[in-house]
């Protein structure tokens, strides 16, 4: 289980997405990878706690979902203390629509969180990429998308890339792809994801000694 007392972050440092990505295959059998994503920062890896906005087909007779819109799904998701934290959006049904972009999003900056994973799309990649949070989706969108999705619950568990994500599952992406770690497995995924990155590290540099003999 690991010492909770542990800094996750410090957990995962120096680790790659495809690091983390074996060891869940070797203690998990269930999907924990996403594939295909993309980030106006792509340098920016992105790594946190999820938080998680269910997207639906919008309906116009879905009062409190068009009442309280983004901000107030928002704010209902990220609660009282929302810094670190990764707001995962779903694509509901439509990942070429847009989910948002640099104007509904400035309030993952303006809270401190460590930034957005959907697989949907996002618009105003040049926005995004001056807020301090790292952002992944499935490609940037140019037309508004709130005519076809829709927010319609908070901290559910969500469906993004074929991947189940709960609140509180751990997220990290990178430029290779994203990978959801359940939070109370932490310590023991990233202590696999070492222990692969050194056997493969030991069977290169025995690959270069036999090929020097």
């Amino acid at each position: 289980m690991g010492d909770h007392n542990i800094d996750p972050r410090a957990l995962v440092e120096g680790l790659s997405c495809a690091a983390l990505v074996d060891a869940m295959g070797n203690l998990f059998r269930h999907r924990a990878h996403i594939l295909s994503l993309v980030s106006p920062t792509p340098e920016r890896p992105l790594f946190g706690p999820a938080v998680t906005i269910a997207y639906l087909p919008y309906r116009d007779d879905f009062t409190e979902t068009n009442e309280l819109g983004f901000e107030g799904f928002f704010h209902r998701t990220v609660g009282e203390a929302p810094r670190g934290k990764v707001l995962v959006l779903s694509s509901g049904g439509y990942p070429d629509a847009s989910h948002g972009g640099g104007t509904k999003l400035s309030s993952v900056h303006n809270y401190g969180l460590a930034g957005v994973l959907t697989d949907g799309r996002l618009r105003d990649f040049s926005e995004l990429a001056s807020y301090d949070y790292s952002t992944w989706c499935a490609g940037e969108a140019t037309r508004w998308g709130g005519d076809t999705v829709a927010p319609a619950a908070a901290n559910i568990p969500v469906e993004v890339g074929g991947v189940c994500i709960t609140p509180g599952d751990y997220v990290y992406a990178d430029s290779s792809g994203a990978v959801v770690i359940p939070a109370h497995r932490l310590p023991d995924v990233a202590a696999e994801a070492r222990r692969v990155d050194a056997e493969d590290k030991a069977y290169l540099s025995q690959t270069r000694t036999d090929d020097l003999t």
